[in-house]
């Protein structure tokens, strides 16, 4: 195999890609399939740090086209978004499992946990008021091992000081 011809296991990805677009009804596209293949490399990204990774494949890729795509792509089901504290929405494949997340307060890095108990919509609220529930999204923040490590109490995250008017 050359250099330039993709792993099989790339070009599988892509073949699932172009049929999940297909059946969404979208139109496949090199950018969709530049954005797909940068959320897949670099899960739980923001639409800035996707168009980044996409455009190295795609360099005449546009910012505002990116966001387009994102949203476009969580519309369809084929991205699942992920909004966190201070933080941009992030970005991740809709891999239909009902996982959860936990982000360190300090640092910022989030991380996929699996299903708190049970299955799918994993855990029970005491009154549903009603509606037959579907999902539960559950978001654990804590402080990594890392920031643990070199930390007495948590701070703000790296996202909330360059927000900071004093950071």
């Amino acid at each position: 195999m050359t250099s330039h011809q993709h792993s099989p296991s790339v070009d599988a990805l892509r073949s699932s890609w172009e049929h999940a677009l297909r059946a969404a009804g979208k139109r496949v596209t090199k950018q969709r399939l530049a954005v797909l293949g940068a959320v897949h490399t670099h899960p739980h990204g923001t639409a800035d740090e996707l168009h980044r990774s996409a455009a190295q494949e795609l360099p005449e890729l546009a910012l505002p086209t990116t966001h387009g795509i994102v949203n476009d792509l969580t519309e369809a089901g084929l991205l699942r978004r992920i909004d966190v504290p201070h933080s941009p929405s992030l970005y991740e494949t809709d891999l239909g499992d009902n996982h959860h997340h936990a982000q360190c307060v300090s640092c910022g890095r989030l991380e996929d946990v699996a299903c708190a108990v049970g299955h799918a919509p994993c855990l029970t609220p005491s009154d549903s008021h009603g509606m037959r529930i579907l999902v539960a999204d559950v978001l654990y923040r804590g402080l990594c091992e890392q920031c643990a490590a070199g930390e007495t109490e948590p701070s703000l995250t790296h996202r909330e000081k360059e927000e900071s008017p004093h950071g």
